[in-house]
Protein backbone atom coordinates (compact mmCIF):
# COMPACT_ATOMS: atom_id res chain seq x y z
CA UNK A 1 0.00 0.00 0.00
CA UNK A 2 1.08 3.62 -0.54
CA UNK A 3 2.56 5.57 2.32
CA UNK A 4 1.33 8.94 3.65
CA UNK A 5 4.66 10.32 2.53
CA UNK A 6 3.67 9.77 -1.08
CA UNK A 7 6.37 7.14 -1.50
CA UNK A 8 5.66 3.71 -2.96
CA UNK A 9 5.66 0.54 -0.92
CA UNK A 10 8.97 -1.32 -0.54
CA UNK A 11 8.57 -5.01 -1.37
CA UNK A 12 11.34 -7.27 -0.13
CA UNK A 13 12.16 -10.69 -1.47
CA UNK A 14 13.03 -13.54 0.87
CA UNK A 15 16.78 -13.16 0.27
CA UNK A 16 16.65 -9.36 0.67
CA UNK A 17 14.72 -9.63 3.93
CA UNK A 18 17.09 -12.28 5.26
CA UNK A 19 20.10 -10.10 4.37
CA UNK A 20 18.60 -7.01 6.03
CA UNK A 21 17.67 -8.94 9.17
CA UNK A 22 21.19 -10.35 9.45
CA UNK A 23 22.69 -6.89 8.93
CA UNK A 24 20.29 -5.27 11.40
CA UNK A 25 21.39 -7.72 14.10
CA UNK A 26 25.10 -7.49 13.31
CA UNK A 27 27.52 -6.29 15.95
CA UNK A 28 30.48 -5.90 13.59
CA UNK A 29 28.98 -4.11 10.56
CA UNK A 30 29.15 -0.33 10.16
CA UNK A 31 26.65 1.43 12.45
CA UNK A 32 25.15 3.50 9.62
CA UNK A 33 24.47 0.35 7.59
CA UNK A 34 22.85 -1.33 10.60
CA UNK A 35 20.55 1.72 11.07
CA UNK A 36 19.62 1.78 7.39
CA UNK A 37 18.82 -1.93 7.43
CA UNK A 38 16.47 -1.35 10.37
CA UNK A 39 14.85 1.61 8.55
CA UNK A 40 14.20 -0.43 5.40
CA UNK A 41 12.82 -3.39 7.36
CA UNK A 42 10.44 -1.11 9.29
CA UNK A 43 9.30 0.70 6.14
CA UNK A 44 8.73 -2.61 4.32
CA UNK A 45 6.58 -3.73 7.29
CA UNK A 46 4.27 -0.74 6.75
CA UNK A 47 5.55 1.68 9.35
CA UNK A 48 5.48 5.38 8.58
CA UNK A 49 8.62 7.55 8.80
CA UNK A 50 7.33 9.15 12.00
CA UNK A 51 7.04 5.76 13.68
CA UNK A 52 10.49 4.75 12.42
CA UNK A 53 11.98 7.99 13.79
CA UNK A 54 10.50 7.40 17.22
CA UNK A 55 11.56 3.75 17.32
CA UNK A 56 15.13 4.16 16.03
CA UNK A 57 16.00 7.74 16.92
CA UNK A 58 17.09 8.49 13.35
CA UNK A 59 16.41 11.89 11.76
CA UNK A 60 13.62 12.24 9.19
CA UNK A 61 15.95 13.41 6.37
CA UNK A 62 18.12 10.32 6.90
CA UNK A 63 15.07 8.07 6.75
CA UNK A 64 13.77 9.73 3.57
CA UNK A 65 17.16 9.50 1.81
CA UNK A 66 17.52 5.81 2.68
CA UNK A 67 13.99 4.95 1.50
CA UNK A 68 14.25 7.00 -1.70
CA UNK A 69 17.55 5.36 -2.68
CA UNK A 70 16.15 1.89 -2.02
CA UNK A 71 13.02 2.61 -4.07
CA UNK A 72 14.98 4.13 -6.94
CA UNK A 73 17.96 1.76 -7.25
CA UNK A 74 17.40 -1.20 -4.95
CA UNK A 75 17.98 -2.26 -1.36
CA UNK A 76 21.77 -2.54 -1.75
CA UNK A 77 21.96 1.08 -2.90
CA UNK A 78 19.80 2.20 0.00
CA UNK A 79 22.37 0.82 2.43
CA UNK A 80 25.33 2.67 0.91
CA UNK A 81 26.37 6.29 0.92
CA UNK A 82 25.80 8.12 -2.35
CA UNK A 83 29.15 8.88 -3.98
CA UNK A 84 29.95 12.53 -4.24
CA UNK A 85 33.06 14.55 -4.96
CA UNK A 86 33.26 17.81 -2.98
CA UNK A 87 35.84 19.30 -5.36
CA UNK A 88 37.56 18.52 -8.62
CA UNK A 89 40.37 15.92 -8.47
CA UNK A 90 43.80 17.47 -7.96
CA UNK A 91 45.69 14.56 -9.57
CA UNK A 92 44.94 14.52 -13.28
CA UNK A 93 44.54 11.42 -15.42
CA UNK A 94 47.81 12.29 -17.15
CA UNK A 95 49.58 12.32 -13.77
CA UNK A 96 48.11 8.93 -12.91
CA UNK A 97 49.21 7.58 -16.29
CA UNK A 98 52.76 8.77 -15.56
CA UNK A 99 52.77 6.90 -12.24
CA UNK A 100 51.47 3.77 -13.98
CA UNK A 101 54.23 4.12 -16.58
CA UNK A 102 56.88 4.29 -13.86
CA UNK A 103 55.41 1.24 -12.11
CA UNK A 104 55.59 -0.73 -15.35
CA UNK A 105 59.31 0.08 -15.76
CA UNK A 106 62.08 -1.64 -13.85
CA UNK A 107 63.94 0.58 -11.36
CA UNK A 108 67.26 -0.42 -12.94
CA UNK A 109 66.05 1.05 -16.25
CA UNK A 110 65.64 4.40 -14.47
CA UNK A 111 69.15 4.42 -13.01
CA UNK A 112 68.45 2.63 -9.73
CA UNK A 113 70.03 -0.57 -8.42
CA UNK A 114 66.87 -2.51 -7.62
CA UNK A 115 65.22 -4.98 -9.97
CA UNK A 116 61.69 -4.50 -8.56
CA UNK A 117 59.84 -1.57 -7.03
CA UNK A 118 58.84 -1.37 -3.43
CA UNK A 119 55.95 0.96 -2.63
CA UNK A 120 58.26 3.25 -0.66
CA UNK A 121 60.84 3.41 -3.45
CA UNK A 122 58.21 4.12 -6.09
CA UNK A 123 56.56 6.84 -3.98
CA UNK A 124 59.95 8.47 -3.37
CA UNK A 125 60.81 8.36 -7.07
CA UNK A 126 57.42 9.86 -7.98
CA UNK A 127 57.80 12.69 -5.46
CA UNK A 128 61.36 13.44 -6.57
CA UNK A 129 60.70 13.61 -10.31
CA UNK A 130 57.10 14.84 -10.39
CA UNK A 131 57.97 18.53 -10.79
CA UNK A 132 60.29 18.02 -13.75
CA UNK A 133 57.68 15.77 -15.36
CA UNK A 134 55.10 18.57 -15.07
CA UNK A 135 52.96 17.08 -12.30
CA UNK A 136 53.41 19.46 -9.37
CA UNK A 137 50.65 17.86 -7.29
CA UNK A 138 52.48 14.54 -7.18
CA UNK A 139 55.53 16.19 -5.58
CA UNK A 140 53.72 15.76 -2.25
CA UNK A 141 52.31 12.31 -2.98
CA UNK A 142 52.85 9.73 -0.27
CA UNK A 143 52.73 5.92 -0.31
CA UNK A 144 48.96 5.84 0.17
CA UNK A 145 48.36 8.03 -2.87
CA UNK A 146 50.64 5.93 -5.04
CA UNK A 147 49.06 2.72 -3.75
CA UNK A 148 45.56 3.97 -4.66
CA UNK A 149 46.67 4.76 -8.19
CA UNK A 150 48.22 1.31 -8.58
CA UNK A 151 45.30 -0.46 -6.94
CA UNK A 152 42.81 1.19 -9.31
CA UNK A 153 44.71 -0.45 -12.20
CA UNK A 154 45.35 -3.74 -10.31
CA UNK A 155 49.12 -3.32 -10.49
CA UNK A 156 51.55 -4.92 -8.03
CA UNK A 157 55.06 -4.12 -9.35
CA UNK A 158 56.72 -5.74 -6.32
CA UNK A 159 55.52 -9.19 -7.37
CA UNK A 160 57.03 -11.60 -9.90
CA UNK A 161 54.83 -13.95 -11.90
CA UNK A 162 56.81 -16.77 -13.47
CA UNK A 163 55.88 -18.28 -16.80
CA UNK A 164 57.42 -20.74 -19.22
CA UNK A 165 58.60 -19.31 -22.52
CA UNK A 166 58.05 -21.69 -25.41
CA UNK A 167 61.44 -22.32 -27.01
CA UNK A 168 60.69 -25.46 -28.99
CA UNK A 169 58.88 -24.88 -32.28
CA UNK A 170 57.95 -28.57 -32.39
CA UNK A 171 56.68 -28.74 -28.82
CA UNK A 172 53.24 -30.17 -29.68
CA UNK A 173 54.63 -32.88 -31.93
CA UNK A 174 57.24 -34.02 -29.42
CA UNK A 175 54.77 -33.93 -26.56
CA UNK A 176 52.32 -36.03 -28.57
CA UNK A 177 55.06 -38.58 -29.29
CA UNK A 178 55.92 -38.91 -25.59
CA UNK A 179 52.29 -39.25 -24.54
CA UNK A 180 51.64 -41.82 -27.27
CA UNK A 181 54.54 -43.85 -25.86
CA UNK A 182 52.92 -43.71 -22.42
CA UNK A 183 49.61 -44.80 -23.89
CA UNK A 184 51.37 -47.66 -25.67
CA UNK A 185 52.90 -48.77 -22.35
CA UNK A 186 49.43 -48.78 -20.77
CA UNK A 187 48.02 -50.90 -23.62
CA UNK A 188 50.80 -53.50 -24.20
CA UNK A 189 53.01 -55.59 -21.96
CA UNK A 190 56.75 -55.34 -22.49
CA UNK A 191 56.92 -58.82 -24.01
CA UNK A 192 53.92 -58.29 -26.32
CA UNK A 193 54.71 -59.48 -29.84
CA UNK A 194 52.48 -59.48 -32.94
CA UNK A 195 52.72 -58.62 -36.62
CA UNK A 196 53.16 -54.91 -35.96
CA UNK A 197 55.62 -55.57 -33.09
CA UNK A 198 58.01 -58.30 -34.22
CA UNK A 199 60.31 -57.65 -31.24
CA UNK A 200 59.38 -56.97 -27.61
CA UNK A 201 59.72 -53.34 -26.56
CA UNK A 202 60.87 -52.31 -23.08
CA UNK A 203 60.23 -48.64 -22.32
CA UNK A 204 62.35 -46.77 -19.79
CA UNK A 205 62.33 -43.15 -18.68
CA UNK A 206 65.84 -41.77 -18.22
CA UNK A 207 67.17 -38.59 -16.64
CA UNK A 208 69.79 -37.23 -14.26
CA UNK A 209 69.40 -35.68 -10.83
CA UNK A 210 72.55 -33.60 -10.39
CA UNK A 211 73.75 -31.67 -7.36
CA UNK A 212 72.79 -34.09 -4.58
CA UNK A 213 74.76 -32.60 -1.68
CA UNK A 214 76.82 -34.61 0.78
CA UNK A 215 76.36 -32.69 4.03
CA UNK A 216 77.57 -33.73 7.45
CA UNK A 217 76.67 -32.38 10.86
CA UNK A 218 79.13 -30.52 13.09
CA UNK A 219 77.56 -31.98 16.24
CA UNK A 220 75.63 -35.18 16.92
CA UNK A 221 71.88 -35.13 16.33
CA UNK A 222 69.74 -35.18 19.44
CA UNK A 223 66.94 -37.76 19.47
CA UNK A 224 63.32 -36.81 20.23
CA UNK A 225 62.33 -36.71 23.88
CA UNK A 226 58.76 -37.59 24.85
CA UNK A 227 56.78 -34.57 26.12
CA UNK A 228 59.79 -32.28 25.63
CA UNK A 229 61.09 -32.30 22.03
CA UNK A 230 58.80 -33.77 19.38
CA UNK A 231 61.45 -33.93 16.65
CA UNK A 232 65.15 -34.52 16.16
CA UNK A 233 67.46 -31.74 17.35
CA UNK A 234 70.13 -30.74 14.83
CA UNK A 235 72.84 -28.10 14.91
CA UNK A 236 72.37 -25.38 12.30
CA UNK A 237 75.91 -25.61 10.99
CA UNK A 238 77.02 -28.26 8.51
CA UNK A 239 80.02 -29.30 6.41
CA UNK A 240 79.93 -29.73 2.64
CA UNK A 241 81.73 -32.71 1.12
CA UNK A 242 80.72 -32.17 -2.50
CA UNK A 243 77.89 -33.26 -4.75
CA UNK A 244 76.86 -36.37 -6.67
CA UNK A 245 74.60 -37.06 -9.63
CA UNK A 246 72.00 -39.80 -9.86
CA UNK A 247 71.58 -41.25 -13.36
CA UNK A 248 68.42 -43.34 -13.33
CA UNK A 249 66.26 -45.33 -15.71
CA UNK A 250 62.67 -46.04 -14.64
CA UNK A 251 61.09 -49.15 -16.16
CA UNK A 252 57.60 -47.97 -17.06
CA UNK A 253 56.28 -51.55 -17.17
CA UNK A 254 57.40 -52.72 -13.72
CA UNK A 255 58.38 -49.56 -11.80
CA UNK A 256 61.90 -50.90 -11.22
CA UNK A 257 64.70 -48.32 -11.12
CA UNK A 258 68.17 -48.87 -12.52
CA UNK A 259 70.45 -46.19 -11.10
CA UNK A 260 74.11 -45.21 -11.11
CA UNK A 261 75.58 -42.67 -8.72
CA UNK A 262 78.38 -40.64 -10.28
CA UNK A 263 80.55 -37.67 -9.49
CA UNK A 264 79.60 -36.10 -12.85
CA UNK A 265 77.04 -36.67 -15.58
CA UNK A 266 79.01 -36.61 -18.82
CA UNK A 267 78.77 -38.85 -21.86
CA UNK A 268 80.95 -41.47 -20.14
CA UNK A 269 78.55 -41.81 -17.23
CA UNK A 270 75.50 -41.84 -19.51
CA UNK A 271 76.99 -44.58 -21.69
CA UNK A 272 77.63 -46.60 -18.52
CA UNK A 273 73.91 -46.43 -17.77
CA UNK A 274 73.06 -47.50 -21.33
CA UNK A 275 75.38 -50.49 -20.91
CA UNK A 276 73.53 -51.50 -17.75
CA UNK A 277 70.24 -51.30 -19.64
CA UNK A 278 71.73 -53.37 -22.47
CA UNK A 279 72.80 -56.07 -20.01
CA UNK A 280 69.52 -55.98 -18.08
CA UNK A 281 67.02 -56.55 -20.91
CA UNK A 282 66.75 -59.52 -23.33
CA UNK A 283 69.10 -59.23 -26.29
CA UNK A 284 66.31 -59.53 -28.87
CA UNK A 285 64.26 -56.66 -27.36
CA UNK A 286 64.13 -53.00 -28.32
CA UNK A 287 64.87 -50.58 -25.47
CA UNK A 288 62.75 -47.46 -25.96
CA UNK A 289 64.25 -44.56 -24.01
CA UNK A 290 62.28 -41.44 -23.07
CA UNK A 291 64.82 -38.70 -22.32
CA UNK A 292 65.48 -34.99 -22.61
CA UNK A 293 67.90 -33.05 -24.81
CA UNK A 294 70.95 -33.05 -22.52
CA UNK A 295 74.19 -32.85 -24.48
CA UNK A 296 75.44 -36.16 -23.07
CA UNK A 297 72.48 -37.95 -24.67
CA UNK A 298 73.45 -36.92 -28.20
CA UNK A 299 77.23 -36.46 -27.96
CA UNK A 300 79.68 -38.03 -30.41
CA UNK A 301 80.68 -40.64 -27.84
CA UNK A 302 77.06 -41.60 -27.16
CA UNK A 303 76.19 -41.74 -30.86
CA UNK A 304 79.23 -43.95 -31.49
CA UNK A 305 78.08 -46.37 -28.79
CA UNK A 306 74.54 -46.47 -30.20
CA UNK A 307 75.90 -47.06 -33.70
CA UNK A 308 77.65 -50.16 -32.38
CA UNK A 309 74.27 -51.50 -31.18
CA UNK A 310 72.01 -50.89 -34.21
CA UNK A 311 68.29 -51.32 -33.54
CA UNK A 312 68.85 -51.87 -29.84
CA UNK A 313 67.93 -48.41 -28.52
CA UNK A 314 65.13 -46.14 -29.68
CA UNK A 315 65.14 -42.51 -28.52
CA UNK A 316 61.97 -40.54 -27.76
CA UNK A 317 62.92 -36.95 -26.86
CA UNK A 318 60.83 -34.73 -24.62
CA UNK A 319 60.48 -31.14 -25.87
CA UNK A 320 62.74 -28.41 -24.56
CA UNK A 321 61.63 -27.20 -21.13
CA UNK A 322 59.30 -30.20 -20.97
CA UNK A 323 60.99 -32.19 -18.22
CA UNK A 324 57.59 -32.50 -16.51
CA UNK A 325 56.69 -34.95 -19.31
CA UNK A 326 59.40 -37.37 -18.18
CA UNK A 327 57.97 -39.85 -15.68
CA UNK A 328 61.33 -40.55 -14.06
CA UNK A 329 60.94 -37.11 -12.46
CA UNK A 330 58.22 -38.68 -10.30
CA UNK A 331 60.72 -41.25 -9.09
CA UNK A 332 63.24 -38.49 -8.31
CA UNK A 333 60.52 -36.65 -6.40
CA UNK A 334 59.85 -39.76 -4.34
CA UNK A 335 63.58 -40.06 -3.58
CA UNK A 336 63.71 -36.42 -2.48
CA UNK A 337 60.68 -36.87 -0.22
CA UNK A 338 61.88 -40.12 1.33
CA UNK A 339 65.51 -41.09 1.86
CA UNK A 340 67.18 -37.89 0.55
CA UNK A 341 65.16 -35.62 2.84
CA UNK A 342 67.36 -34.11 5.58
CA UNK A 343 70.07 -36.68 4.81
CA UNK A 344 73.42 -36.24 6.59
CA UNK A 345 76.53 -38.28 5.69
CA UNK A 346 80.21 -38.24 6.57
CA UNK A 347 81.54 -38.56 3.01
CA UNK A 348 80.68 -38.90 -0.67
CA UNK A 349 81.14 -42.66 -0.40
CA UNK A 350 78.56 -42.87 2.36
CA UNK A 351 76.14 -40.76 0.33
CA UNK A 352 76.62 -43.10 -2.64
CA UNK A 353 75.91 -46.13 -0.47
CA UNK A 354 72.81 -44.49 1.07
CA UNK A 355 71.40 -43.56 -2.34
CA UNK A 356 71.87 -47.05 -3.74
CA UNK A 357 70.33 -48.49 -0.59
CA UNK A 358 67.35 -46.18 -0.99
CA UNK A 359 66.91 -47.27 -4.62
CA UNK A 360 67.00 -50.91 -3.52
CA UNK A 361 64.29 -50.19 -0.94
CA UNK A 362 62.14 -48.56 -3.62
CA UNK A 363 62.67 -51.55 -5.91
CA UNK A 364 61.58 -53.89 -3.12
CA UNK A 365 58.13 -52.29 -3.38
CA UNK A 366 58.05 -50.91 -6.94
CA UNK A 367 55.42 -48.41 -8.03
CA UNK A 368 54.34 -48.10 -11.64
CA UNK A 369 54.27 -44.42 -12.50
CA UNK A 370 51.63 -43.90 -15.20
CA UNK A 371 50.50 -40.91 -17.22
CA UNK A 372 46.75 -40.66 -16.90
CA UNK A 373 45.95 -37.29 -18.50
CA UNK A 374 46.08 -37.64 -22.26
CA UNK A 375 44.24 -34.41 -22.99
CA UNK A 376 46.90 -32.71 -25.13
CA UNK A 377 45.22 -29.31 -25.29
CA UNK A 378 44.68 -29.08 -21.52
CA UNK A 379 48.25 -30.10 -20.78
CA UNK A 380 49.66 -27.67 -23.30
CA UNK A 381 47.56 -24.66 -22.35
CA UNK A 382 48.22 -25.05 -18.62
CA UNK A 383 51.98 -24.62 -18.98
CA UNK A 384 52.44 -21.57 -21.17
CA UNK A 385 51.54 -17.92 -20.95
Amino acid sequence: MARRTGRAALVLGAEQRSMLEELAGSRTALQREVERAKVLLAYADGKAPTEIQRALGVSRPTIYKCIDKALAAGVATGLRDRYHRPHAPQISEAAKAWVIHLACCKPKDLGLAAELWTLSALAEHVATHAAEAGFERLAKANKTTVWRILDAHELKPHRVRYYLERRDAQFERKMAEVLMVYRDVNLYRADAVHDARPAPIYTVSVDEKPGVQALSTTAPDRPPVARQHAGIGRDYEYVRHGTLSILAALDLHTGQIIANVELRHRSVEFIALLRRLDEHYPSEAVIRVVLDNHSAHTSKETMAYLAGRPGRFEYVHTPKHGSWLNLVESAFSKMARSFLRHIRVASLDELTQRILQGVDEMNAHPVRFQWKNFDFQMTRSSMFW
